[in-house]
């Protein structure tokens, strides 16, 4: 394969990933009550807990598995491009909720996200897209959209812990309390 097929496969699973993000945040954790339901619901009480934080190990050892196995074949470029999603998405609704935004695109997702949050659960289900959302019509119309992150625009980033040390546990158990 060319350098070029091999970008193509990642960027596909780049964008792939941003469906899957809609899917587990809009239809698993708020449309339809699945698994999610509840580890989501956790995280909408209190946006220190990060609902995702159980799924890094398992995915993890998924990625070395495919890459021990096959190697960097498409599949597994693929596979890569929807982890960087992952990562992506966890890195971006970190900083959504805990850093000011860096650029105007971050600040209009976290503008966005905190609005799904405080005033819309049950729409604005891209965290680091809105493109689903239009999509769907998940996104309320513009004159509603603008009140909400007018309301919203002035809400400082959390602080304190999260739970993702959770994710460190099983790496911490292995190396012992001094990691």
């Amino acid at each position: 394969m060319t350098a070029a097929a091999d970008v193509a496969l990642f960027s596909l699973g780049l964008f792939t990933w941003t469906f899957v993000e809609y899917v587990i945040h809009g239809f698993m954790s708020h449309v339809y009550r699945t698994f999610v339901t509840p580890l989501h619901a956790a995280h909408h009480r209190d946006p220190h807990a990060v609902f995702t934080v159980g799924a890094w190990m398992p995915l993890a050892l998924v990625t070395a598995i495919i890459l021990f196995a096959s190697g960097f074949c498409p599949a597994s470029i693929f596979w890569l491009g929807i982890m960087a999603g992952f990562v992506t998405y966890e890195i971006e609704h970190y900083r959504i909720h805990f850093a000011r935004p860096a650029c105007e695109y971050e600040a209009r997702l976290r503008l966005h996200h905190l609005a799904h949050h405080r005033a819309a659960p049950t729409a604005c289900f891209g965290v680091t897209t809105r493109f689903w959302d239009r999509i769907f019509a998940s996104e309320p119309e513009r004159a509603r959209m603008a009140a909400m992150e007018a309301a919203i625009a002035a809400t400082e980033p959390l602080t304190g812990p999260t739970n993702a040390r959770l994710a460190l546990r099983p790496w911490i158990l292995i190396r012992g309390p001094h990691f």
